[in-house]
């Protein structure tokens, strides 16, 4: 097996695949609120954005490839007046392909009134569900998750004229992960799955004016809604101009929340469950100090999600904490073709060390995450270069050894390092002078302030709590 990566191959960690807001206030600039709690979101997904408004009458929608700001200005977001909004913006899968069909919100119709549905997750058995939908003579056009499950909705709704029984029906039939907010002209829908794999959480504008669901407690923030609680696992939550009202669509499972959401995904101001992203950072960091300590001169966190547990493994071990690697905030995805020279440059696009600071230092290096090595293996040459004497790398996250097939971006296993090799022979290709990674059991302390304790761990143990369908498995996607 080779470890190496070819120029212009996706980057070298996990990633998520998107994010998903909501709002539901008349007399406000919903479009504007939803565009700003996508720019808080915009960590989540890079690909696509885009936002749908119900004005009472119908449903418009604007969405299109880039960032947030890319896609919507002044005059897109004046055009889209209304009470009711979904957003969405979108990370793919490596193998799929960037269009403005794979966009969300999906747009569908149910008989005369349209509606628009953005999903956060993967479903496993889209397949089938797609399959028994065209045998009904549901017509089908793009291909993707959302698409299904709003012509699942749909398919049932037409029958009983009840919305929430087509999102009942929806619910009960679609596997997998998902977090789902769905406008109609006149209200908002806010679902997950029964395990609560992805998050979700509702927040309440100041002064009755309204309500919000976002991904993150970080999009509550930026537009002042406060948070109120989490969508519980099966639940489905309706506001509209009669209030706001919920019932459990089908029963909870064992709870199941993406445990990588504290490690690497959420913003660290954001609480998931209660539990602070920031504080469970710092917490996985005094863990794993106990956990791997080692006599060292410096520690320092790779920016960003890195930093806060590099704080607390320093204020554990005692050994100083420093910025010793400085990241240049204006390099993320971009739609301008990179040269091959750029690529060469690789990690220095983005990480920078700083020479003055750890030149003949033994140094303590936190990251969050190994998925392929290389971008490990090259960060340790990089201080080398820069005159580190000894570099210790400490992982937050268990070894990742599976692939995630509930919404995120990895590898096959042949591509994952740790499932190919052994602890000392990854420490040898990386190079690093030591390496280790935090336990599961101090991973889950480290979140032990979630209310709900329960986590999806698939990726580090491969006991998935939605049972993968063989051909999919044997797909080993992404």
């Amino acid at each position: 097996m080779s470890m190496s990566t070819m120029p212009g191959e996706r980057p070298d960690r996990l990633e998520e695949e998107c994010a998903v807001f909501g709002v539901y206030a008349p007399g406000e600039d919903v479009a504007r609120m939803t565009c700003y709690g996508l720019q808080a979101l915009q960590h989540r997904g890079q690909e696509s954005a885009g936002i749908a408004v119900g004005d009472g009458e119908t449903v418009m929608v604007a969405k299109d490839l880039g960032l947030v700001t890319q896609v919507f200005d002044e005059a897109a977001l004046a055009a889209l007046v209304g009470h009711v909004a979904v957003g969405h913006v979108r990370y793919s899968t490596s193998g799929g392909k960037a269009s403005w069909e794979a966009a969300q919100p999906h747009i569908s119709a149910i008989d005369d009134e349209l509606i628009a549905l953005a999903h956060n997750g993967t479903l496993v058995n889209t397949a089938r569900i797609r399959t028994q939908l065209i045998s009904e003579g549901v017509q089908l056009r793009a291909g993707t998750d959302s698409e299904v499950a709003a012509k699942a909705i749909g398919f049932v709704t037409r029958r009983t004229h009840r919305l929430r029984d087509g999102i009942g029906y929806a619910m009960e039939n679609l596997k997998g992960a998902y977090a789902m907010v769905l406008a109609t002209p006149r209200a908002l829908y806010a679902f997950r799955d029964p395990h609560g794999i992805r998050p979700l959480c509702v927040g309440r504008l100041p002064e009755g004016r309204g309500w919000v669901v976002s991904s993150e407690t970080c999009g509550l923030d930026i537009v002042g809604a406060q948070y109120v609680r989490d969508v519980a696992p099966g639940e489905v939550v309706r506001f509209s101009e009669a209030g706001v009202d919920s019932e459990q669509a089908v029963p909870a499972l064992e709870p199941a929340a993406c445990i990588f959401e504290y490690v690497y995904f959420a913003r660290p101001d954001s609480l998931l469950d209660g539990q602070s992203v920031y504080q469970a950072r710092r917490a996985m960091g005094r863990i794993l100090s106990q956990e791997a300590p080692v006599e060292a001169d410096l520690v320092l966190g790779v920016p960003d999600s890195g930093v806060p547990a590099a704080l607390g493994y320093a204020e554990a071990s005692g050994i100083a904490y420093t910025d010793g690697i400085v990241k240049n905030r204006y390099v993320g995805r971009t739609f301008i073709q990179p040269t091959q020279a750029m690529r060469q440059l690789g990690i220095r696009l983005k990480l920078n060390p700083l020479p003055s600071v750890i030149a003949g230092k033994r140094l303590v290096v936190i990251d969050d995450s190994i998925v392929r090595g290389n971008t490990s293996k090259k960060l340790v040459q990089m201080l080398r270069d820069a005159g580190a004497a000894e570099v210790h790398l400490r992982i937050v996250s268990p070894e990742v050894t599976w692939p995630c097939f509930y919404g995120i971006d990895t590898d096959t296993r042949d591509q994952l390092i740790a499932a190919n090799m052994t602890l000392a022979e990854m420490n040898a290709w990386i190079g690093s002078d030591s390496l280790a990674f935090i336990s599961i059991e101090g991973l889950r302390r480290s979140v032990a302030g979630a209310r709900t304790q329960g986590f999806c761990e698939a990726c580090f143990t491969g006991r998935y709590p939605v049972e993968i369908p063989e051909e999919l498995f044997r797909a080993s996607p992404r």
